[in-house]
């Protein structure tokens, strides 16, 4: 499946804003069950940033434009072609060893009843014991949209009993984490309908199966991630996973509002860009 990807973040100010410093992560990389057709970032002083891998292995851009703008708008968008592999990822070239995603940080750290909620996984049966994981999670803790903040930490989404895709694979990375089986956090998109645009920026989780290797649960949608997900960073937490992360100097006050559009590619399309391509 070709999925077309638009992704928008405004910052807004009440002053102009004298310089900032962003770390875009903003490029999704090919790896088993998706391949980057096409993809391009527009951002203030883009041409001259700085880029690098992480440690994680996300490609970043580093921008640091001075502007006097009261707004800056950073644009990511393009074309993905996604392959269901019922979540399978498999042992893909990396420079950060598996062993590293055992590291607990605040925001995964287990509390008590999350390592008691551990205690489903079968050892014998990762996978089956994973589901389950994954459906005990659902169970007690409802979607619900504006019910935690920014990098709540999984022990008070727990708690709380409510959060969103953010939380759930929060949840599901501590309760791994203590069973010692290396696990984590993966941003991304989401197709919701195939005929439909979604608005869905989202996030699950990963663990590291013997046999295996890298294996994804959506806990948010109870399933493992298929062609309809589009993988874009991953690091212990949202936080280390975050598109995009910087710091600013000026305008007192900032809005910030992200748009994301997600669609598939027809089949008209795709001809087009293929007669494109052969011109």
């Amino acid at each position: 499946m070709r999925i077309a990807i638009r992704h928008t973040t405004r910052y807004r100010y009440d002053a102009g804003v004298a310089q900032f410093v962003q770390q875009l992560r903003l490029m999704p990389p090919s790896v088993a069950g998706q391949t980057v057709v096409d993809w391009r970032i527009e951002a203030p002083g883009i041409e001259r940033g700085a880029r690098y891998t992480d440690a994680f292995g996300n490609e970043v851009v580093l921008i640091t434009p001075w502007t006097s703008e009261a707004s800056v708008t950073i644009t990511a968008q393009g074309v993905v072609e996604t392959e269901d592999r019922h979540g399978v990822v498999g042992f893909p070239r990396e420079t950060m060893p598996a062993k590293v995603y055992l590291r607990q940080t605040d925001v995964t750290r287990a509390s008590p009843a999350i390592r008691k909620l551990a205690s489903i996984v079968d050892g014998d049966d990762p996978i089956k014991g994973f589901h389950a994981l994954m459906g005990a999670i659902r169970e007690q803790v409802a979607y619900r949209v504006g019910a935690t903040g920014t990098h709540m930490p999984a022990s008070e989404a727990f708690a709380a009993g409510e959060g969103v895709c953010q939380d759930h694979a929060h949840i599901f990375i501590s309760a791994a984490r203590h069973l010692g089986v290396p696990a984590r956090y993966v941003s991304g998109y989401l197709l919701l309908d195939d005929d439909t645009v979604s608005e869905a920026h989202h996030a699950w989780a990963e663990v590291m199966i013997e046999r295996l290797g890298w294996v994804g649960f959506d806990v948010s949608n109870g399933l493992c991630p298929t062609d309809h997900h589009i993988r874009l960073t991953v690091g212990l937490d949202s936080r280390s996973a975050a598109p995009i992360r910087g710091i600013r100097w000026g305008g007192a006050d900032e809005d910030l509002t992200v748009e994301v559009k997600v669609e598939p590619v027809r089949q008209q399309q795709q001809q087009q860009q293929q007669n494109i391509s052969g011109c």
